[in-house]
């Protein structure tokens, strides 16, 4: 998970690229917004509705954090125990840069203490997963983004991306959370996807290996691609920036209730739990995205 700086690619709304205006643009985070639910996406995306932090999420944000600079140090120096020395700093980092996560703690919330010792399984998960030590990744928290032939732009954060001497390419994404039960892998997988299709544009490679890797749980979810697949996944990119332009040419974001609605921050705003839906603020144009974070928790 990353936070967002002022200066981040991700900010930028409309991209031209090589003189061509994009039609719109698209992360896995928010394309997966609008097929949860299309008012959670408007919300989000469009109302830009405040949402208040959560421990959990923040415990992904920081055990993220972590292991992205964990491979600044020499590799003999990748430890469980340095990892875990790096806990506090980088929250303590994070709060400086967000001092209104600090009021999750307290009367109201955790306590900090024992919200930090819960982070330390987590990030020692890891480490019965795979050995730092043994790797050398060729990028982390990697911004990218490429421009399809709809001029539709694909854009967002990849947490690891290993290349292997022969040129192989791993993908790689850290979820803090469990992994999903079997025969829900496809939504999980469908972000990963996504990434291997504009690594593919970009690089002309199709990724051999996608994994997830659940600190949650302690296990990692793996897909082999091939060019099948990602031109099907990005006929299904292209449907659902169909469906969202359509959406706001008729103002029509239908609210979709499930098992997530537990997690939405928007309940009073939702009239599946009895909330009242703002009017929609002043037209924005419709290639705009403002997600930051491509890799929500």
């Amino acid at each position: 998970m990353t936070i967002p700086t002022a200066d981040s690619p991700a900010e930028r709304v409309s991209t031209p690229v090589d003189g061509v205006e994009v039609l719109g643009a698209l992360s896995p985070s928010r394309a997966g917004d609008f097929m949860a639910c299309p008012l959670m996406y408007r919300f989000r995306t469009i109302d830009r509705l405040p949402e208040e932090p959560s421990p959990d999420a923040v415990r992904g944000t920081v055990v993220h954090k972590v292991l992205e600079d964990l491979f600044d140090l020499p590799a003999a120096g990748r430890t469980p125990e340095a990892a875990a020395d790096m806990l506090e700093p980088t929250f303590e980092a994070l709060l400086e840069a967000e001092p209104a996560l600090g009021e999750m703690f307290g009367d109201e919330g955790p306590d900090l203490t024992a919200w930090l010792s819960s982070c330390r399984p987590v990030l020692a998960r890891y480490f019965d997963l795979e050995d730092p030590r043994r790797l050398e990744p060729a990028d982390r928290e990697l911004y990218v983004e490429a421009l399809l032939d709809s001029r539709l732009l694909l854009r967002g954060f990849v947490d690891r991306v290993d290349v292997a001497p022969d040129g192989r390419i791993r993908i790689t994404d850290y979820k803090s959370g469990r992994s999903p039960a079997v025969g829900y892998e496809a939504k999980a997988l469908f972000q990963m996807k996504f990434y291997a299709l504009v690594i593919w544009r970009l690089r002309g490679v199709v990724p051999s290996v996608l994994q997830l890797v659940y600190l949650g749980n302690g296990e990692i979810l793996r897909y082999e691609p091939d060019e099948d697949d990602l031109r099907a996944t990005e006929r299904k990119v292209e449907a659902v920036w169909t469906a969202i332009q359509l959406a706001h040419e008729t103002g029509d974001w239908q609210p979709s209730p499930s098992r997530l609605c537990d997690w939405c921050s928007y309940h009073q705003f939702c009239p599946t739990k009895g909330g009242t839906v703002p009017p929609l603020p002043e037209p924005v144009p419709v290639q705009a995205d403002a997600s930051a974070d491509e890799a929500d928790d």
